[in-house]
């Protein structure tokens, strides 16, 4: 009996992938009774007049039967006498692209399904490039409806030379091309009576007999760590899944990404003690010295993975809002999760002809080569040479939803040219000197709420007290570090990134900084937090209603933005995102300065501690 074979079905909208697997499981009797009977009465009030609709085996939410489209994947456990089989049979609604990534991150086989009235659909080129770009090698073209041009050989043959030159655009190993009815069945399970002109496999005939066995194993031993077991003093163990190669008790093995070689002292599968691992395996791992393995790293031997904090990558953006050079996100690469941006989108490829587009936006469904970014060295390797550390997924800070998926393609070798230099003096001798906890003020809201003025006052009260302080206010910033950077959102990323990373440096200095800048991004001020580190970052939001800032309009500038000569004004024509949880908030409506300020210098003594620095 061959081997389990995980495939997909995808194409254009009402191209019949569902009625197609149901028709191959009706036909092949891989229903149960009930099954079958629900089926036969379920058709009664189909769509097509009693004859029995195979799509509604799998179209099982109710709105998909309404629509009489797919929405969400829905999987097919089925064995027959020569293979176990697990089919997704996923959404062909450019919509719902996002499901049909998720049922092709499984597959090791792609069935295509083309329209033989049609042709092939954008779509059709977008499901195709999407599977080979999710790492599906092996694809089948099941031209359909076969039956609406009277079986046309001709017609087929057209169909076909289009799918050829596609499979060549998009380098494509194993292609097999089968003229299909997914409704009367025309090889599906049985050889087609009326397409004699086809002397090829039946469908399931070949989904039976098809090899996907990787022809080159992936080299070496990895081993991503997902957690560390340490249940007493006298055992310190690293769990993971063996992702590929082997490894046996007693062999030299490297942690990435210290770089650090040890020999493997004991392996154990659940339980027990084994002398060897092998691919696909769930391991413990004891090492025969102490060293710092956390959540992340990877265990490898006589691989030659990449380490870096910049990389090359290609994306499918999944998400509905844009993407945008300088957006940050959570980068999750096998199991590493870490703060990440997209530093630069070098081009976009077109889905139709393949060709490299210059873009600075992304949108959704779009494919794109971008620049990420990422905190900390992590450890990957290109896609086609590992897959389980080649693949990875952003994630938004805010939803917590997919917004993209991707595959590393090298690292960037600029990042490797360059090393942090330790210094002798560092914060905490400089703070100590100045007997004082180094912190960053950050003061966000709308134009006109008094954040400027506020943070002038409290730092006033700050050197009176003896504190060191420095403030960087929004206009003067942009005067002369950012005077290159207008108002567009990736402007504005850029912007509040720069800042934060001055806002460090001086926190390193030893100095209490007082930063007045809108940031409207809940993302952005996040990206703040975690360059200057959660201990050091204070939020402090001003949220002075839009109506009473307007009112003041202090600079005239909304009136300038209400007549139309100030695009992309925030809290107008651009958007202002509220802190969900700032350290303190301060509503300067109705109050005076000093009311205000001693509010706000009262709250932070808190965080910044008494007169003497304690560390």
């Amino acid at each position: 009996m061959n081997g389990l074979l995980k495939f997909i079905t995808c194409g254009s909208v009402d191209d019949g992938k569902s009625t197609l697997i149901g028709h191959m499981l009706y036909d092949a009797k891989l229903l149960y009774a009930d099954q079958k009977q629900a089926l036969e009465l379920d058709s009664r009030v189909g769509s097509r007049g009693g004859a029995i609709d195979y799509s509604l085996l799998l179209d099982g939410l109710m709105a998909e039967r309404e629509q009489g489209i797919t929405i969400d994947v829905a999987y097919r456990y089925f064995t027959t006498d020569k293979r176990s089989f697990i089919v997704a049979d996923t959404p062909g609604h450019e919509e719902y692209t996002r499901n049909m990534a998720v049922g092709a991150s499984f597959a090791d086989l792609a069935v295509i399904l083309v329209d033989a009235t049609q042709g092939i659909l954008t779509q059709t080129r977008r499901h195709a490039r999407i599977c080979s770009f999710m790492g599906i090698r092996h694809f089948v073209f099941a031209v359909n409806k076969m039956d609406l041009i009277r079986y046309d050989e001709k017609a087929f043959r057209d169909i076909e030379k289009e799918i050829r030159k596609l499979a060549i655009d998009l380098e494509l190993l194993s292609v097999k091309i089968i003229p299909v009815s997914a409704t009367e069945g025309d090889n599906v399970t049985n050889p087609s009576k009326v397409m004699t002109w086809y002397a090829g496999d039946t469908l399931l005939s070949y989904l039976e007999n098809v090899n996907v066995e990787k022809e080159k194993e992936e080299e070496g031993f990895v081993l991503p760590i997902q957690r560390v077991c340490r249940p007493d003093h006298t055992f310190r163990g690293f769990q993971g899944q063996v992702e590929s190669g082997e490894i046996a008790a007693g062999d030299e093995v490297t942690i990435l990404p210290s770089g650090e070689r040890a020999h493997v002292a004991r392996l154990l599968s659940t339980d027990r003690e084994v002398g060897r691992i092998r691919k696909g395996n769930a391991v413990t791992i004891c090492l025969d010295r102490e060293i710092d393995v956390s959540r992340g790293c990877v265990i490898t031997n006589a691989a030659s993975l990449q380490v870096s904090s910049l990389f090359q990558a290609t994306l499918l953006w999944l998400d509905d809002t844009e993407l945008v050079e300088g957006k940050t996100l959570w980068l999750k690469l096998g199991t590493k999760m870490i703060p990440a941006a997209v530093m630069e989108i070098k081009y976009r490829i077109d889905i139709n002809g393949g060709g490299h587009i210059r873009a600075s936006h992304l949108y959704k469904n779009e494919i794109a080569v971008c620049v990420i970014a990422v905190s900390e060295k992590i450890v990957f390797d290109r896609f086609d040479r590992h897959m389980g550390i080649g693949r990875f997924i952003l994630i938004d800070r805010m939803t917590n939803m997919t917004s993209a998926c991707g595959i590393a393609d090298h690292e960037l070798r600029r990042a490797d040219n360059l090393f942090w230099q330790h210094m002798d003096v560092t914060r905490d001798s400089r703070a100590e000197r100045m007997r004082q906890k180094p912190m960053t003020l950050w003061f966000t809201g709308l134009s006109g709420a008094g954040k400027s003025t506020l943070a002038n006052e409290v730092e006033k009260k700050l050197a009176v007290s003896g504190r060191y302080t420095m403030s960087l206010d929004g206009d003067n910033v942009r005067l002369g570090l950012n005077k290159n950077l207008g108002f567009t959102q990736e402007d504005r990323i850029e912007n509040i990134r720069r800042v934060a990373e001055v806002a460090k440096l001086m926190n390193d200095a030893g100095l209490i900084v007082l930063t007045s800048f809108i940031s409207p991004y809940i993302s952005d001020r996040e990206t703040a937090r975690t360059i200057i580190g959660n201990d050091h970052f204070i939020e402090i939001y001003v949220s002075t209603p839009l109506e009473e800032c307007e009112r003041r309009d202090v600079k005239g500038l909304y009136k300038k933005a209400r007549e139309g000569k100030i695009p992309n004004f925030t809290g107008l024509s651009a958007p202002y995102e509220k802190p969900e949880s700032p350290e303190i908030t301060i509503n300067t409506a109705g109050i005076t300065v000093e009311e205000a300020s001693s509010y706000v210098y009262e709250e932070i003594q808190k965080y910044i501690g008494g007169e003497s620095y304690e560390g």
